[in-house]
């Protein structure tokens, strides 16, 4: 393993990598860190500062669960993710994650409720189905109808996104790579003996090279044709009436209504003065990182307070503050995680879909295992481009 990791303002075109990595959020700090971290000579380069707010990885919090709405398929990746997160807390120090059992609500035929049993039950996950009044019961502050049930999952919590990119940073630094902040990639090649990055401060050389965009994927990925949407989301955080205390111990949730407009949120994690997070999931306005707009207007506030009193009726008391964050959706929004088809040398993660930062610790290990092998024993064929990609000229 090398040591001696620095953190720089440009390079010169004659250092030479192993591996190089676009963009140094999420998934690519994790990247970083896994490559150092198995002796590979690493250069990082990201357009924004160390865990910046720019992007999708910040919002003071992320939802992290194992019973698994989107897709059973999913959960393997997650009890190795689990594994990674506790080991990520331990070198790091840091309180990368916090369990605080989750509450997955609805009508039992719609997809939070349905899908979360099937996932807990294929994989055998240990679980409770509550009816609204048991809810009500043990969690006073929710208010389910009647009608409604929820899957109970101890193992459920959530993850500090800023401490997770920061903690991949310092480890991929202590592990030898090079990370440079504020430099933003013009342009990337392949050629005959490894690949090339252009920055507006040096041209870069390296055997391999792992792309993790983010929500500036249909940019720097246009060639390979594949359909990435950029979606502007809001986050709120609410001053409960009565103040925060009885919000302090409640499980994280996810909860779907009627026509399947689903909303989620956490405990009081801040401090008296910090209000609850909560969210609106899938409500997206589709825009660019160039165009998305950072105000959060009075009747998006207001419908994210009707919305969320529904449920929990303390919530509806005044805005504390609020921001935004955008989703890189797929069409179908599973993730994009490959080696391009016709290269050796390229490899990518993109398209998480609003629903990726929980899995960032086993998507580090994926993104080494593929550069360094072009091959992952994880199971990531539901990841494959070839499912989305038409294009000739594609990674497909």
């Amino acid at each position: 393993m090398r040591g001696g990791g620095r953190v720089t303002g440009g390079l010169t075109a004659t250092d030479g990598y192993d591996v190089i990595v676009i963009g140094l959020g999420g998934m690519g700090s994790a990247a970083a860190y896994h490559l150092a971290a198995r002796g590979q000579k690493v250069l990082g380069l990201e357009k924004f500062t160390p865990a910046h707010d720019k992007g999708s990885s910040h919002g003071g919090s992320r939802i992290i669960r194992q019973s698994y709405f989107e897709d059973p398929a999913y959960v393997p990746l997650l009890l190795r993710s689990y594994e990674l997160w506790e080991r990520l807390a331990a070198d790091s120090g840091r309180e990368v994650v916090r369990l605080t059992g989750g509450l997955f609500l609805g009508p039992a035929e719609c997809l939070t409720v349905a899908g979360s049993l099937r996932a807990s039950r294929e994989w055998s996950l240990p679980h409770e189905v509550l009816d609204a009044a048991e809810v009500r019961r043990r969690y006073p502050n929710f208010t389910p109808d009647p009608g409604d049930i929820a899957v109970y999952e101890d193992k459920a919590g959530f993850a500090r996104p800023e401490l997770t990119v920061q903690a991949h940073i310092d480890l991929a630094l202590r592990s030898g790579a090079t990370l440079s902040f504020g430099e933003e990639v013009l342009d990337w090649a392949e050629t005959a003996d490894g690949v090339t990055v252009t920055t507006a401060r040096a041209t870069y050389r390296a055997d391999q090279l792992v792309i993790c965009p983010g929500a500036w994927a249909p940019q720097l990925l246009a060639e390979f044709g594949i359909p990435i949407t950029i979606e502007r989301q809001v986050l709120y955080w609410l001053d409960p009436v009565g103040g925060t205390t009885a919000f302090e111990d409640q499980p994280i949730y996810i909860a779907e209504n009627s026509s399947g407009m689903q909303i989620y949120g956490f405990p009081a994690i801040d401090g008296p003065t910090g209000g609850v997070k909560t969210a609106f999931f899938r409500k997206g306005i589709e825009t660019t990182p160039e165009t998305i707009d950072r105000v959060v207007h009075p009747h998006e506030i207001q419908e994210m307070r009707e919305r969320v009193a529904e449920l929990l009726p303390a919530l509806d008391g005044p805005l504390v503050h609020s921001a935004t964050c955008m989703y890189s959706n797929t069409p179908d929004q599973h993730f994009v995680i490959a080696r391009h088809r016709d290269s050796t040398r390229v490899t990518i993660a993109c398209g998480f879909s609003g629903h990726g930062f929980k899995f960032v610790p086993v998507v580090g290990e994926i993104l080494a295992d593929l550069a360094i092998d072009a091959k992952t024993a994880h199971p990531i064929t539901l990841f494959d481009p070839q499912r989305l990609v038409t294009s000739e000229n594609s990674i497909a």
